[in-house]
């Protein structure tokens, strides 16, 4: 079988769903295994970022092959490691230091799955203007991960963490079998600059592109930090709670933050076809920065108010995700996509690395995680990178015409 077009987007939005659901059980188990393993919040920080930075690797290695060969190929065998990567944390992690090395060995892994995947479905369906699929592929790691996040939860109150892992890594084989039974192998598009295998040089020199691959990188800083430690904040607010007010399990909470990215990355990809992508990113950030810096505050107001601050502020750091990513596709130089979208997660994925280690830091730092300024504190100041993003834009685009539906 070989699919095309819309139902091609359905397929792929459902392979990066499954593939998400091994994606959460870490962030959404975090408050289990640091009693259990009695990590620090900068040990905290650095197993969930880690992943990114074995991602950052990743993309180095893998994604540039995109250009040379189809990237369905790449994914096939990524996928397969990703899958393992996840059953293994369940069977061998035992403390920080497995724990780490396993995460990177699947945020590795994972590199070969996103970005190959989403040059598999735009490489089929041709890149002008495919900024409505690149925002439902790039969203639906919101499903997922509201899934993994929920599902991880009842799993681990059912059988324990380790199970969570277990179970949940399926998806990721379910991934796999679904592009093997919709896809075929598709020779990659004619090269023109055959001799360099990942020309960085043109890459940072298209401004343009590196315009939107910054303000990724200020995104997804903002983001994963979000994913890492919503349901450990979400836990210390139910703590303050009166006891027994408390009757559903966090981690439920902790779903909803992850699914409302989704359909806010596709809504604020509809704001900038219309309005213009500068604008409305530079906008969403601005607003953005202004729920983090409330967010963490929040724990000391009644749970539902903590919990409605991070939806909102999980929101508003999703629904610029589409538009930028986009923005990156549309100014990529065709015969240089791969390359491109290498540089793209590389950079990018440099803020997935350091906000989770630097917000457990500061919260180590600033009071620990029994207080609510150390809260407060850590969402404010990740928070705050992100006004940085409307500043690169309006520098580096102030040549680039900024038209609704185009720019």
């Amino acid at each position: 079988m070989r699919l095309n077009g819309t139902p091609l987007v359905i397929v792929m939005s459902c392979v990066m769903i499954l593939d998400h659901l091994g994606m959460g059980v870490l962030p959404a188990l975090q408050p289990v295994l640091i009693d259990e393993w009695q990590m620090t919040g900068t040990e905290a920080g650095w197993v969930n970022g880690i992943f990114a930075a074995g991602y950052m690797l990743g993309v180095l290695v893998l994604v540039p092959f995109t250009d040379r060969m189809d990237a369905r190929t790449i994914f096939l065998w990524a996928n397969s490691i990703w899958f393992l990567s996840i059953l293994g944390f369940g069977l061998f992690a035992e403390g920080f230091v497995s724990a780490s090395i396993l995460r990177f060995i699947g945020g590795f892994a994972f590199a070969g799955t996103y970005m190959p995947g989403l040059k598999l479905m735009t490489d089929r369906l041709g890149r002008e203007d495919a900024s409505r699929a690149i925002a439902w592929y790039t969203a639906s790691f919101g499903v997922g991960a509201a899934l993994s996040f929920s599902l991880a939860g009842f799993i681990n109150g059912a059988l324990g963490w380790q199970w969570a892992f277990g179970i949940l890594g399926f998806g990721a084989l379910g991934a796999t079998i679904l592009i093997l039974l919709t896809t075929r192998y598709q020779p990659p598009l004619q090269q023109h600059e055959s001799r360099r295998f990942l020309n960085v040089r043109a890459v940072l020199g298209n401004r343009p592109a590196l315009a939107y691959i910054l303000s990724y990188t200020l995104h997804t800083t903002e983001l994963m930090t979000i994913i890492a430690w919503a349901v450990t904040f979400l836990t210390f607010a139910a703590s303050l709670q009166p006891a027994g007010s408390i009757s559903i399990d966090v981690t439920i909470f902790g779903a909803l933050v992850s699914f409302i990215a989704m359909p806010a990355s596709i809504y604020g990809n509809e704001l900038a076809r219309r309005f213009g992508r500068r604008q409305t990113v530079s906008l969403i950030m601005i607003v953005s920065a202004l729920f983090g810096c409330l967010a963490g505050f929040s724990a000391a107001m009644p749970f539902w108010i903590a919990v409605v601050m991070l939806v909102m502020y999980s929101a508003l750091s999703a629904a610029d995700s589409a538009s930028i990513t986009a923005g990156t596709v549309k100014h990529a130089v065709p015969e240089l996509y791969g390359a491109t979208m290498t540089v793209h997660s590389f950079i990018g994925f440099g803020g997935g690395f350091l906000g989770p280690l630097a917000f457990g830091f500061i919260l180590d730092n600033a009071g620990g995680k029994e207080s609510i300024e150390s809260w407060g504190m850590a969402f404010g100041l990740i928070a705050l990178t992100s006004l940085i993003g409307p500043i690169i834009l309006r520098i580096m685009l102030k040549d680039v015409p900024q038209q609704p539906s185009a720019d």
